[in-house]
């Protein structure tokens, strides 16, 4: 088996003092008790109960049962000697309905979590918004609106700042780190635009309504944040940057690299970054929105001052010009089969290529010269702002031997690369501070239920019992030396 790789030997093998080794989850992947102590519906819970949305009919109701275990979860934490972990807050576990007051029975959950997280050791994480909007904030219509709820309604980023403020009150005297939002791409282009995520929607304008917005609320929850939590507070956001990489030099293919640039990418990093939408993006979307919804301040909102940036990696983008008789373009960019496109105002010129190397369960090929890249890119983009990796990982068809233990040796291949990809770019000039490990646990995987397993720890959903994998160990021994040791062999 041939994995691409960097070269790890042009790096020093150790990491910097103090870097954070640490793994990620979300609520709704997780938890379950979906019904338990006050939480209501979120998009997530009704898409996943709609047939034919989630592979097998899974749902979330019950995940890894994370709400009942969490005591055990962060022992074994504690176990695989995790400095660090990041974890989502269910909005409608805190505040159901997305509206009005606090829930505290929800809120204390996550009190006691952090709470025996610190007890250990281990430093959290919050990411208040990982996918999972409140119901009843995409069913409401507001007078006069014509976007409908949701994310493409401008008041869910205002009640996105009262949820941010409720949080922080209640964890600001525990928690260190923040991040507003979890990949707002998804949320944003496969929710209202293909449709393959919660809430299903395939409605190019609203897709574009729902990035501003997201963007919007990100500025005014980081504000909310700052507000109300003690001045060691760093705040930040997690963003999935596309690395996009034209399949030749021509300038037909450049092109569409910058098509796929603007909407993967600068849709949210001009005006996170810069204040900004870029003219070339408001140009390629004329067709489909004016912007009109813009308001007068708000990328001044958006553009709030960052203390550091999450980037989750997984696999490169690569991109050509399309043919005119092209179909299914959108086929091979790994973000699931719709016959609504995710790309609004790029999918008639753009087709997408499967990235040489290994392929994942996901069909995501292995890259880690991609992670190495947008490092660097972010790091000329955002001088002086800290960066961490907020996710990467990989699902692999993980299966228990004989003994019960669960050998996964294309996994650890896989974080070798990958870990060997953030010491090159901290060789080069990237101030990497962290590394989060997607997944902690097998779990709830979205749209594909149950059927893929990204976890370092193997979880037999039929009875919940969590067993480490080979990687989970091979993880610590990198987190306790703090040193990348020689590339594995595949056996």
């Amino acid at each position: 088996m041939s994995l691409t790789s960097v070269n790890p030997t042009s790096a020093d093998p150790t990491f910097p003092p103090g870097f954070l080794w640490g793994a990620a989850t979300a609520a709704y992947q997780i938890e379950g008790a979906v019904r338990e102590d006050g939480r209501t519906p979120s998009i997530w819970d009704t898409f996943s109960h709609t047939p034919g949305k989630v592979l097998g009919g899974d749902t979330g109701d019950v995940a890894v049962d994370h709400y009942h275990r969490w005591r055990d979860d962060v022992r074994l934490m504690a176990d695989l000697g995790l400095s660090a972990y990041r974890f989502s807050v269910s909005w409608s576990r805190v505040q159901p309905t997305g509206r009005g007051p606090a829930v505290q029975r929800g809120l204390d959950f996550y009190r006691a979590l952090v709470d025996e997280l610190l007890a250990h050791g281990i430093q959290p994480m919050v990411t208040l918004y990982h996918w999972d909007l409140p119901q009843e904030l995409e069913d409401a219509f507001p007078s006069g609106s014509a976007a409908g709820g949701g994310w493409p309604e401008r008041d869910t980023a205002h009640r996105f700042a009262e949820y941010a403020g409720i949080v922080a009150g209640a964890l600001g005297d525990r928690v260190e780190m923040w991040s507003t939002l979890n990949e707002p791409w998804c949320s944003a282009f496969l929710g209202y635009g293909s449709g393959v995520h919660a809430p299903g929607r395939t409605d190019p304008a609203a897709a574009l309504r729902a990035a501003h917005h997201l963007n919007l609320a990100h500025g005014l929850g980081a504000q909310a944040l700052r507000d109300g939590l003690p001045g060691r507070a760093r705040i930040g956001v997690s963003l999935n940057p596309s690395a996009v990489r034209p399949l030749t030099s021509s300038a037909a293919d450049q092109d569409a690299r910058r098509r796929i640039d603007a909407l993967a990418n600068r849709v949210f990093t001009g005006p996170m970054l810069r204040g900004t939408y870029d003219d070339d993006l408001l140009a390629d979307t004329a067709a489909i929105t004016d912007w009109s919804f813009v308001g007068d301040n708000d990328l001044r909102i958006a553009h709030h001052p960052l203390d550091f940036l999450g980037i989750n990696y997984y696999a490169p983008a690569v991109v050509s010009a399309a043919p005119a008789d092209a179909v299914d373009r959108q086929r091979a960019d790994g973000h699931g089969a719709s016959s609504h496109s995710p790309w609004p105002g790029a999918d008639e010129h753009v087709s997408f290529h499967r990235a040489p190397g290994e392929l994942t369960a996901m069909d995501w090929p292995v890259d880690p010269t991609g992670l190495k890249d947008l490092l660097l890119d972010y790091t000329a983009q955002a001088p002086g702002v800290p960066l961490y990796v907020t996710e990467n990982g990989a699902a692999f068809d993980d299966v228990p031997g004989a003994g019960g233990q669960v050998h996964d040796p294309e996994r650890i291949r896989y974080l070798h690369g990958h870990l060997a990809a953030v010491q090159e770019a901290i060789a080069a000039g990237a101030d990497v501070r962290g590394y989060y490990l997607w997944s902690l646990l097998d779990n709830f995987e979205w749209a594909y239920g149950y059927s893929k397993r990204f976890g370092a720890v193997y979880v037999d959903y039929a009875t919940q019992a969590r067993t480490p994998k080979s990687s989970a160990h091979w993880y610590a021994k990198v987190a306790a030396a703090g040193e990348l040791p020689p590339s594995p062999t595949l056996d």
